[in-house]
């Protein structure tokens, strides 16, 4: 039998209005943004420039939403033009936003209370308060503020959507302290919260006595990742340190007794103390050098992928087992490519545990198999190659006319990133279209032009491609993002100049399609909610 034909969007749309699905939860969903998968890559699809705008600050956009103003001023994307949601008071610079997440419902956890099921936004302030904010009104929601011993000033997700993790700048001292070559003992501090309802894990201190010349350490997925300027990159289990050295357990809100002085945990001025103090060397879980400390787990099974720690080693790549470190067949890889900027490497996101490699022309997808009658072993495999549109031709003729009158010929070789040539900037990955999106630029005349286009994430097919009206100019700092029926393009030009262009979908027929971020439903006895990544 030949492959089974997917049905026409009015045969989907048809089925959906008679309740034609079984009784799993996310089949409308799904069916859902099958449709609209259909109706973005369809021919009569256009995407127009509805909204543009310019800011002095940096613009940043998460799930339907962009922040401007160091995320005090919030506008929806999500209506036919773009209206602003909320804009929080003017505040004083030590009031400001440094960093945020964007928290939204995680799936299968019951919250205390049923404002918590709406989104919010995770902000961390210049002067050391983490405040959670409605990510739809701005109000601030809750307030726990970290201390004065430090200064914080990264967020990331430990465990996305769960766990957070807040990272303190670098403590290097003041310039008299360095000149006098007094040491810093403590270079860092990463404080650790239970999202929702906000709880303690613990605050840890990165200290030059135990872990030696750190130049940097995040946590991921409750690992404790420690860098170093040699290139050598060390995990630890951060659950083991601090079952081994915490010095007592703190509960926001709770009375405590700290270093001969009480207070509050997490109000002003007690704040939280550090309670995860090292006094030995932690085990060790895995080492490996790498150049610029660029490491990446991924794939199935486990798998790593490293640069060798020399200088004229960069570019290559080298994808080894992380049981026993042996390197997978075909596992370097070299983009055969003359460029000013280096191509770079990545595990898919869609957790398929695929590679994709990204070079000026091409772009390969990997993917990572068993050897066959070698289960122990695994090999890297081409599952297809999105190729540039230029000519094959890399040599360019030029004819100069010497004094004599002599007619000589000169050849030479372009650069795999000619900006006249089209060039792959940007490749992104839609989850919910299961859409690879590919941003091409090409210079013409003294502009750049690009246009994004949309590849099948199975098999690399091109469904569609939208032009963007916008020069684009190469050497300016640039981010688009794909999400749904939505395309934003932000770039950051000299004297901190932003701009952000709002593209939306225009489709001949406009079909209506409920697909919210997130949907609830009482069934039978209890509260089911479901969040849609």
């Amino acid at each position: 039998m030949g492959p089974t034909r997917k049905p026409n969007v009015c045969s989907r749309l048809s089925r959906r209005a008679l309740g034609c699905f079984s009784r799993d939860a996310g089949v409308v969903q799904r069916t859902n943004l099958g449709i609209l998968r259909a109706l973005v890559c369809q021919e009569s699809t256009k995407f127009k420039n509805v909204w543009t705008t310019h800011s002095r600050s940096p613009i940043a956009y998460e799930r339907g939403r962009i922040y401007f103003d160091n995320y005090r001023r919030c506008v929806s994307s999500v209506a036919s033009e773009p209206r602003k949601l909320y804009e929080m008071p003017k505040c004083s610079k030590s009031e400001k936003i440094e960093d945020a997440l964007l928290w939204e419902c995680p799936v299968g956890d019951i919250l205390p209370n049923s404002a918590d099921y709406k989104s919010s936004l995770i902000a961390l302030t210049a002067h050391n308060w983490l405040l959670r904010i409605s990510a739809t009104t701005g109000k601030i929601l809750e307030k726990i503020y970290l201390g004065h011993y430090c200064k914080f000033r990264y967020l990331s997700w430990d465990t996305p959507q769960e766990v957070i993790a807040v990272k303190s700048a670098q403590n290097r001292g003041s310039a008299v302290v360095r000149q006098a070559g007094i040491q810093q003992p403590i270079l860092l501090y990463l404080a650790v919260f239970q999202v929702l309802p906000f709880s303690l894990i613990g605050i840890l201190e990165i200290n030059k006595k135990i872990f030696g010349n750190v130049t940097d350490a995040t946590l991921s997925h409750g690992i404790l990742i420690v860098m170093y300027n040699s290139g050598l990159v060390r995990l630890y289990s951060f659950q083991t340190i601090a079952e081994q050295f915490m010095q007592q357990k703190l509960d926001l809100g709770c009375a405590c007794r700290w270093g001969g002085t009480t207070g509050t945990v997490g109000e002003s001025p007690f704040g939280i103390p550090c309670n995860i103090k090292i006094t030995d060397t932690p085990p060790l879980l895995f080492e490996v050098s790498s150049l610029e400390n660029a490491f990446q787990i991924g794939g199935h099974p486990w798998h790593y992928i490293i640069t060798p720690n020399k200088k004229k080693q960069k570019g290559v790549f080298h994808i080894c087992a992380l049981k026993d470190n042996s390197l997978a067949k075909n596992g370097i890889q070299e983009m055969d490519c003359c460029s000013l900027e280096s191509d770079w490497i990545y595990f898919h996101p869609d957790a398929s545990g695929r590679i994709i490699h990204v070079g000026p022309n091409q772009v390969k997808v990997l993917k990572l198999t068993e050897i066959e009658n070698n289960s122990s072993q695994h090999q890297i495999s081409e599952d297809f190659v999105i190729l540039a549109n230029r000519e094959n031709n890399k040599n360019e003729n030029v004819l100069t006319v010497t004094a004599s009158g002599r007619v000589v010929k000169k050849s030479f070789n372009l650069l795999d990133d000619d900006p006249e040539q089209e060039t792959f900037k940007v490749v992104d990955y839609e989850d919910e279209l299961d859409l690879l999106s590919v941003v091409a630029v090409t210079q013409i005349d003294a502009e750049g032009k690009a246009h994004l286009d949309f590849h099948c994430n199975e098999y690399g097919t091109l469904l569609k491609s939208i032009p963007l009206v916008e020069s684009w100019d190469v050497t300016y700092s640039h981010e688009v993002y794909f999400d749904r029926d939505l395309v934003l393009h932000i770039e950051q030009k000299p004297n901190r100049v932003f701009s952000c262009y709002v593209y939306q979908m225009i489709a001949q027929g406009r079909i209506h399609l409920d697909i919210s971020g997130q949907e609830a439903w009482r069934t039978q006895s209890k509260m089911m909610y479901v969040k849609y990544c």
